[in-house]
């Protein structure tokens, strides 16, 4: 492929570095708006835009991987106003973004407790999983009442349950197959983790598998993160030597 051609190259990333999973933290909605005396909501609609940028951008890189910290577990505790809200602005932005998802190869995924979800938003979801389960590109992956925690804890239920069943020797229980079960099995594990608005903390986002995954605060607010600034980030991410708790050679 003419490198002049890659959209990655032109912007001027090592196309043979690019991280194989981003998983981003997407946080500075509320305060956005705000700052701008709007409802909270606004802050939102406005965070949907900065999504679709960070998908289209994220899929024309070259990125393999992308999950985004949609609804967290401890969100179902806000005023049952914004919640319905952001189900109304996920349900419209799996209507809008269907077509574009299988013009250009991308496929949707979910983790998380999508039970809890409203029945129309969780039968939307659903569909458009199944509408795009055949697609090779992008990875979307989105958290949709999700926890770590709770994930966690559902995989122990899940492997002592077999253990008490006879079905699973404790001592075959390895790294490995924690992992496999996880939302998160058959993913790889994200190299970088994004987190807008300059906080510093994971917010119980995906703890166990970020526990080598380069991390980058960003001041921004999400409504305001750019596709600039992104490939920044990935150009800070691949002037980083990783080294898995080794030394060099």
């Amino acid at each position: 492929m003419n490198s002049s051609a890659d959209p990655a190259a032109r912007a001027g990333l090592d196309t043979a570095a690019m991280p194989s999973h981003v998983a981003i933290i997407m946080d500075g909605n509320g305060r956005w708006a705000k700052k701008r005396m709007l409802n909270r909501v606004r802050g939102h609609e406005k965070g949907a835009d900065t999504v679709r940028m960070v998908v289209r951008a994220s899929r024309e890189l070259g990125i393999p991987v992308l999950t985004l910290y949609a609804f967290s577990t401890e969100n179902w505790q806000r005023p049952a106003a914004e919640i319905n809200a952001l189900m109304t602005l996920l349900k419209r932005f799996l209507k809008s973004e269907q077509a574009e998802m299988l013009e250009n190869n991308v496929r949707l995924n979910a983790i998380g407790e999508i039970d809890r979800l409203p029945a129309a938003v969780r039968k939307l979801l659903l569909d458009t999983m199944r509408a795009t389960e055949g697609n090779t590109g992008l990875l979307l992956n989105l958290a949709l009442s999700y926890g770590a925690r709770s994930e966690l804890v559902r995989m122990a239920r899940m492997l002592a349950s077999a253990a008490a069943d006879g079905k699973l020797p404790p001592a075959a229980i390895d790294e490995a197959m924690v992992s496999s079960h996880l939302y998160t099995r058959n993913i790889p594990d994200p190299d970088l983790l994004i987190r807008t608005s300059g906080e510093k903390r994971i917010s119980n986002f995906l703890l166990w598998q970020i526990a080598y995954a380069e991390l980058y605060i960003s001041d921004t607010l999400w409504p305001d993160f750019s596709r600039e600034e992104y490939v920044r980030i990935l150009k800070d991410y691949q002037g980083r030597e990783r080294r898995y708790g080794k030394v060099d050679a």
